[in-house]
């Protein structure tokens, strides 16, 4: 089993930043790719970014040139900036291994206008 622990996130105001940490333990051999999903009120869990352990990294088109995922071994980051509302979601981070995914509690992140 892989255990996904998550810190960061909070409330900001529009064209604010936060950062996402999430760090992974337990079988580290099953540690591989790592990443952020979110889900904001009434909609379906959309990924947001990834990272493979080689450092090749995802994201989804609306986030590009605003957040930035890094990796450091177990550890993952999501650094975002110029957050708008459409931003409030709870962030998930997750581990993928082959075919199964790993979840994080998830972290809430507000955006006022």
């Amino acid at each position: 089993q892989v255990q996904l622990m998550e810190s960061g996130g909070g409330l900001v105001q529009a064209g604010g930043s936060l950062s996402l940490t999430c760090t992974a333990s337990g079988n580290i051999l099953r540690i591989s790719v790592m990443g952020w999903y979110r889900q904001a009120p009434g909609k379906q869990r959309e990924l947001v970014a990834f990272i493979t352990k080689s450092g090749t990294s995802f994201y989804q088109d609306s986030v590009k040139g605003r957040f930035t995922i890094s990796r450091d071994k177990n550890t993952v980051y999501l650094q975002m900036s110029s957050l708008n509302p459409e931003d409030t979601a709870v962030y998930y981070c997750y581990n993928q291994y082959f075919d199964t995914n790993y979840w994080g509690q998830g972290t809430q992140v507000t955006v006022s206008s």
